[in-house]
């Protein structure tokens, strides 16, 4: 049984350090019953989680089950300082009402995969308020300039000249101080996160907190474009809140190799089960479109319902199999006469105009389903349905 479950926690992580701290956690919960600390901070950029995100919280769901009380670390403090992780350049602040804001929203979230009984909901300004300008001076005498400069998109910052913040490099130090105020026994967070990931382990060598946490790293879920990583502001995420219809169609539309990537990071099939679905795709013996199908109506069903999942499989077979339009379509008004790409834009199908003149080039728009090749069209008074790609539908009211 605890071979089993070290196996399951090993499973399509990145890199798992002090792994021997992992086992001995989860022996004692098998022997004794005593619990352990699980910590992942979330700094409340934006205000969905999304598909991204359940990787690592299917992680933490998993150690649930094997003795983890999971700290959900809402950065509140944090999250007005930003971190830039990889960026090329500061992350802008936000202020208190947003971050507030958002962080309700992940609390309604989070339990759509986490057991709320086994999770403490913790927000950092609670110690970090605290700390003080005596505090938070001593904190710095922790770590140096030159070590802090070690961290990758930090060096490439400052050998381009490109500004960085002392709130910057303050960051790191206050996310592994998080850890010496929640005596925690293992974060969590994703492969950008390791340099102050394990400064969690600095600190509490530091403080003397007698323990220095394991960390677990799993790896960034590309989003639908299969290239970079999933991002709501990238346009290539799958939301967990996101209408069932909508995801089912978006998972159906990943490519059949990321298709595998989805299945070891999001399934909860065993890796035999998928090893032996892929088999079977290899040898002929299964369309790749139907392994596609059992993937996004298990993931579909979880974040909604089984009918939901199953309707969804029947309104898209409808819609696209057959080519006929979705029962449910939003209507959109506006006065006339209008420029195609600007409908589309108003309208919520496209994010620009210059993105509609692309897609009307690449003959991705249509207009009463028949393809529109003209971008400079002028709508005029009267009733449309308007189509980008195979998703998008809009009844457009010209008057």
């Amino acid at each position: 049984m605890i071979n089993e479950a070290l196996a399951e926690i090993k499973r399509g992580c990145a890199e798992i350090i002090d792994f021997e701290r992992v086992e001995s956690l989860v022996k004692e919960y098998f022997k004794s019953g005593k619990t352990f600390n699980v910590k992942a901070g979330f700094d409340p950029t934006a205000p969905d989680l999304h598909f991204g995100h359940t990787v690592l919280l299917q992680k933490m769901a998993l150690l649930q089950k094997y003795g983890a009380t999971v700290q959900f670390l809402i950065g509140d403090f944090t999250g007005m300082i930003g971190d830039p992780s990889g960026k090329s350049e500061t992350r802008k602040k936000l202020d208190k009402e947003t971050v507030l804001k958002n962080a309700q929203t992940y609390k309604e979230q989070v339990f759509k995969v986490l057991n709320p009984e086994k999770t403490t909901i913790m927000f950092n300004s609670k110690w970090l308020e605290e700390l003080g300008t005596a505090g938070l001076v001593e904190l710095t005498t922790t770590f140096s300039v030159a070590r802090m400069l070690e961290r990758e998109d930090f060096e490439k910052r400052y050998k381009s000249q490109t500004p960085i913040s002392i709130s910057e490099f303050i960051y790191p130090l206050l996310q592994g101080y998080d850890s010496v105020a929640m005596d925690t026994d293992i974060e969590m967070g994703g492969t950008d996160q390791k340099f102050n990931l394990l400064m969690g382990r600095q600190l509490q060598r530091v403080y003397g907190c007698n323990k220095e946490q394991a960390v677990i790293m799993v790896p960034l879920l590309e989003g639908l474009d299969g290239v970079q990583k999933m991002s709501k502001s990238l346009g290539n995420y799958i939301g967990v809140t996101e209408n069932h219809n909508d995801m089912y169609g978006k998972i159906l539309s990943i490519s059949d190799e990321l298709m595998w990537r989805y299945y070891e990071l999001l399934s909860f099939k065993s890796l035999e089960e998928i090893r032996g679905l892929k088999k079977d795709v290899e040898n002929g013996e299964l369309h790749p479109k139907s392994a596609k199908e059992e993937l996004a109506l298990e993931l579909t069903a979880r974040f909604h319902n089984h009918e939901l999942a199953k309707s969804a499989k029947e309104e898209f077979e409808r819609v696209h199999a057959n080519k006929d339009l979705p029962s449910k379509i939003d209507t959109f008004s506006c006065k006339g006469p209008i420029w195609i790409a600007k409908a589309l834009v108003d309208a919520g199908l496209e994010p620009s105009t210059s993105q509609a003149r692309r897609d009307i080039t690449q003959g991705a728009v249509r207009c009463n389903q028949k393809k529109i090749d003209d971008a400079n069209w002028q709508i005029e008074k009267g009733e449309y349905i308007l189509q980008v790609g195979k998703r998008k539908f809009i009844e457009l009211k010209v008057t």
